[in-house]
């Protein structure tokens, strides 16, 4: 049973990265007219693997300045949690008015693993900058690379999406920072589907995000259920792999 791909798999649903052709992203598109991202918000999520509950994961949204900042957890529990345990944390910073990510952090602890990892991204000098320390062993790692361009982050990018007019029929892509390398995102918007949770019944527009690269490339096939209105409220994701089905359901949405 494949426990540490379902810990993984916890938040790189959140990837969604897409089609990468080599190192020429297109523009970041801003926020659509009249949009707002979430300026105090957390959001809670149930995750069950196949049949099974898994987890939880929970993402609060604050307002800082010109910029708008997700801190996300995700955890394992239950029986999982007694067979593979998983305590992952990330942050990302990223400009409300143009979607620009500038950090995305990430802390995990995945049985034995834990790792810690920053990626910078510095417009002006026009690279984006790794650093990463494995916990266990002390090994560091820090890269550099090359970026064009406004891009979204592997957390952020799952709400950036929501700030997108959502057309049935109608893809859009968008630049991605994926460790040291830039992913080209395709967004399938497929169609409308009727989602019943335990806060209620939504309309929501179903999107398939695609990747041939990236860290979401061996994660199987991706859906996102957004709210059929001007949120764009992400109240359902699912991840289908070969050893099993990962799915997230809304069941918290407070203003705090």
């Amino acid at each position: 049973m494949k426990i540490r791909a379902q810990a993984v798999a916890l938040f790189c649903i959140f990837a969604f990265a897409g089609t990468l052709r080599g190192q020429d992203p297109t523009i970041l598109a801003p926020p659509r007219p009249g949009y707002n991202f979430p300026q105090k918000q957390t959001l809670t999520y149930s995750v069950d693997w196949r049949v099974f509950p898994a987890g939880t994961a929970v993402i609060h949204f604050e307002t800082t300045g010109d910029r708008e900042r997700i801190t996300a957890s995700a955890y394992t529990s239950g029986a999982i949690n007694l067979l593979f345990h998983v305590a992952d944390n990330f942050q990302s910073d990223f400009d409300r008015d143009k979607g620009c990510s500038f950090d995305f952090d990430k802390q995990t602890v995945e049985g034995r693993r834990q790792n810690n990892s920053t990626l910078h991204i510095d417009y002006a000098g026009s690279q984006s900058i790794l650093d990463e320390k494995n916990m266990v062993n002390g090994r560091t790692k820090h890269a550099t690379t090359a970026v064009h361009g406004c891009l979204t982050d592997l957390l952020s990018g799952i709400f950036y999406a929501s700030s997108q007019p959502l057309v049935i029929g109608r893809n859009f892509e968008l630049p991605v920072a994926d460790a040291i390398r830039t992913v080209l995102v395709t967004m399938k918007v497929e169609g409308r589907e009727e989602i019943k949770s335990s806060l209620g019944t939504f309309k929501t527009i179903r999107v398939q995000p695609t990747a041939d690269a990236g860290v979401v490339k061996n994660r199987g096939d991706i859906w996102i259920w957004y709210t059929d209105d001007a949120r764009h409220l992400p109240v359902q994701m699912r991840a289908r792999l070969f050893w099993g089905t990962i799915t997230f359901r809304l069941t918290g949405n407070e203003s705090r």
